[in-house]
Parts: structure tokens; sequence; C-alpha cells
């Protein structure tokens, strides 16, 4: 993954505080981020360079104060283009996530999403190109795979899995399907 990484997100490495036992965004601070083979570089201000943000294997139940956290750790938080938070117990997807137009890697699998529309929020991120959400309890809702890509045309993979050409035309294909349902239902 540290591959796709250094390519989607440039050389700097991610910022790791993962298996910290973090439980809130406040926690962050407290927290020294794991140093990984490259170095993190720091800018004037003291801040990390680093477009990438590992929270993953924590215990964080929301994301109240992830913007302002972001902040304070980053020297660019507004070029965030991968956020790994897989295993946590997040009950949903945050909004303050579409608020960082140059995300491409979304991790949230292993999480307890459990209302499938949640996914709805993404289509605000127009670069996103790679997202995990199995493992929540979203994973087994019937159409769950072809309501996604229906929703995110975008993206090339989903949780670890490349989109193929036969899951854009059988997610069209759904969309259509439910579409077409809606409109009887409505009538």
């Amino acid at each position: 993954m540290s591959k796709r990484i250094d390519n989607d997100c440039g050389a700097a490495p991610p910022v790791d505080l993962a298996f910290k036992c973090i439980n809130t965004m406040e926690d962050v601070l407290q927290e020294d981020p794991r140093e990984g083979l490259k170095p993190l570089k720091r800018a004037k201000n003291g801040t990390l360079i680093s477009q990438a943000l590992r929270l993953n294997n924590n215990t964080l139940t929301d994301l109240h104060g992830f913007r302002e956290i972001a902040e304070k750790l980053l020297s660019e938080p507004s070029q965030l283009c991968w956020i790994d938070l897989s295993f946590n117990y997040l009950p949903n997807i945050d909004p303050v996530l579409t608020t960082y137009r140059h995300l491409s890697a979304l991790n949230l699998h292993g999480n307890s999403i459990s209302n499938l529309s949640e996914v709805d929020k993404l289509t605000a991120l127009p670069n996103l190109k790679s997202l995990t959400l199995h493992g929540n309890p979203i994973e087994t809702e019937r159409g769950y795979r072809s309501y996604i890509l229906s929703l995110l045309p975008n993206l090339k993979s989903l949780d670890f899995s490349a989109v193929t050409k036969q899951d854009r035309v059988t997610a069209e294909t759904w969309r259509r399907m439910n579409l077409k349902s809606k409109r009887v239902k409505k009538e």
C-alpha cells in the first residue's frame, strides 16, 4: 500500500498514529507518530509534512474535532489525499471527510457503519479512487457493491479489489432497476 500512497500522495510518508489506543480526536495530539522507513519532515511552524494520515486500529467512535486536529498536525491539511480510519468503531461516515477534496483513498473497513446510505456522502469527493468498507454491517446489504459503484463511478478499487468493466455494467444495471422500482412505488 505504501507504493500507492507515494504515487498518489507525494513522496512524504504518512503520519502514522495507528494502534495508539486513541479514543477521541483530542487524544491524537498526545501521541507521537510512529517513525517509518522514511522520517517525517516538519514545516517551519512544527507541523508535519504529509498528505496521508493513518488513524487505524484505534477506538474512535466519532470524528468530532478532526478538522482542527488535522490543522494542528499537518502543514497542509487541505491536501490530504489518503486517510485510514479502518478498525475503529465509527457508526457513520462523518461529513468532515467530504471536505478534503483531494482525497483519493479512504479506508473505513472494520467499523460499525450500518446504513448503506452513509456512502451517499462520498459523492462529494471527485478524486476518490480507492474505498474500503468491508467488515461494516452494510457489507451484508443486498446490492452492496453495485450500490457503491453506481454512486461512485470513478472508483478504481473497492474493498481492495479492482473495479472491473463487468462491475460497472452490473452497477449500471442495478441502478436502472432500482430507479425504475422507485418510480413504480411513487405512482
